[in-house]
């Protein structure tokens, strides 16, 4: 009875999904014992045979805060803007809410401006038919400009060049978000010089 009940759930689902769709933390159990499903972090579960993927960490982190939004070094590997794997998951959430507290994966939360939170929002398909909120490539190479203490300034000048080099990303792209941010004096002096 709960494998077909399952089967209406997505690839990736919170315990409180399969609640509502009338499977019960015991039944949640036994499907974990028999290996249909496996526990990616707490209370978020995904079937053993979802389509693989290389994000299970970002849709972990995204299933267990949806309000969330993929940002700084995870979104610049995300759009191939770094060779550095970050080793947690980085995510963004609006100022004055509450804080999610995740274990596992590792992840570290940023509390960005409510005003301009919802700049350069994308989503993006992570795994089949499964997606995530993330930033834009510019606005992620903003942010780190922007923070550059926090991700340190290699990581931005490179994220920078990368975007510069690539299609896609114009330099008016970037300045717009850098004008958003507050931040243009210093990202419109990155550009000419790397542009020189």
């Amino acid at each position: 009875m709960s494998a077909r009940r399952l089967d209406r759930l997505g690839p990736t689902f919170t315990a409180a999904r399969a609640r509502e769709g009338g499977i019960g933390s015991n039944a949640l159990a036994r499907l974990r014992e028999s290996g249909l499903i496996w526990e990616l972090s707490r209370g978020v579960y995904r079937k053993s045979d979802a389509p693989l993927t290389m994000h299970v960490d970002l849709l972990a982190a995204c299933t267990r805060v949806p309000h969330g939004v993929l940002c700084l070094e995870t979104a610049l590997t995300v759009h191939d803007l770094t060779d550095e794997l970050p080793g947690e998951v980085n995510l963004a959430v609006p100022r004055g809410g509450p804080l999610p507290r995740i274990t596992y994966p590792p992840v570290r939360v940023h509390r960005f401006a409510g005003a301009t939170f919802e700049e350069g929002l994308e989503i993006r398909e992570v795994a089949p038919g499964e997606h995530v909120r993330i930033y834009s490539p510019a606005r992620s190479v903003v942010d780190c400009m922007r923070l550059r203490h926090r991700v340190g300034d290699e990581v931005a000048l490179r994220a920078l060049r990368f975007s510069l080099r690539r299609r896609g990303t114009t330099s008016g792209e970037l300045l717009r978000f850098a004008r958003v941010l507050d931040v243009e004096g210093p990202v419109k002096q990155a550009i000419q010089v790397m542009l020189a």
